[in-house]
């Protein structure tokens, strides 16, 4: 038993159920005579909900979160490079890939039993981002151990606590050189840039929704009028047959009339053929 074995369990369980089985797995590694792995294994932090639903994501849906983070290896690259052109296009497929990524989440918390508030999605969103920038934040995600959720300012790594090597240890960081006043500017520009393809890649973004709602509201007026129009059509069928019945129940009482006097007529010419056999055997 490795702390990775134990982290990859313990956090695919239900939030409810992580203290109990934590506790049980470092009293069996202190049974085990393996104290520094009791140790890190009562230091994992019991995810919050938006860690879990991002760690629920990473379980049913790991395909489509490799694509996304070879996404931020991308994006990183672009960035490097300083390559404007190329952070416009991979901003807008990032967010693009965010917004679907955190609706596929909603669902599965929902399958889960646990449907995720606009709070939870908005900090699923968040760490998804930020996974794209911070390779750290990018290797638990990938791994489905997030313990809380984080946000990426551009500004270096979100610190968050990595799990490696079976111990638990913050990601190192090197020290930065100084910066001349020209990368001081570069990088002012650089950061400048990423914010207007940011905001270009959300107005894109909003663009798509705003068409998509719209054209589902036109859907839904559409099959509105189409019902409005059938409702029409069978009120004047209901009409047409209301009268219909009016004049059958007319026919039908005047019928019964007439069969009622042609009965009582039968009648008495029967007992007139009666009579006159009767005087005729008599004569």
């Amino acid at each position: 038993m490795t702390l990775d074995d134990v982290a990859g369990e313990l956090y695919t369980l239900d939030p409810g159920d992580f203290v109990s089985t934590r506790t049980e797995r470092a009293a069996r590694a202190r049974a085990d005579g393996d104290r520094d792995l009791a140790k890190a294994i009562t230091a994992l932090r019991k995810p919050t909900v938006a860690a879990w639903t991002v760690n629920l994501l990473a379980r049913h849906a790991p395909r489509e979160i490799a694509a996304l983070l070879d996404l931020g290896d991308a994006l990183r690259s672009a960035q490097r490079q300083l390559s404007g052109e190329k952070l416009r296009a991979l901003g807008t497929q990032r967010q693009q890939v965010v917004n679907a990524m955190t609706k596929r989440a909603a669902e599965l918390a929902a399958e889960h039993d646990r449907p995720a508030s606009e709070q939870v999605l908005r900090e699923v969103g968040q760490t998804l981002t930020a996974a794209l920038a911070d390779p750290d934040v990018a290797d638990l995600v990938r791994a489905g151990v997030l313990p809380a959720t984080a946000t990426y300012d551009g500004f270096g790594p979100a610190g968050l606590v990595a799990i490696t090597g079976g111990k638990a240890t913050a990601p190192q960081r090197a020290s930065k050189p100084k910066s001349s006043p020209k990368d001081t500017e570069d990088k002012r520009r650089a950061e400048a840039r990423q914010e207007l393809d940011d905001a270009e890649s959300g107005l894109a973004a909003a663009r798509a929704d705003r068409e998509e709602a719209e054209a589902a509201a036109a859907q839904a007026k559409s099959e509105l009028d189409a019902i409005e129009t059938r409702i029409t059509e069978l009120r004047t069928e209901l009409e047409h047959a209301e009268q219909q019945r009016h004049f059958a129940h007319t026919a039908e009482h005047r019928a019964r009339g007439e069969f009622t006097a042609a009965r009582s007529q039968f009648d008495r010419m029967q007992r007139w053929v009666e009579r006159a056999r009767a005087r005729l055997s008599e004569d």
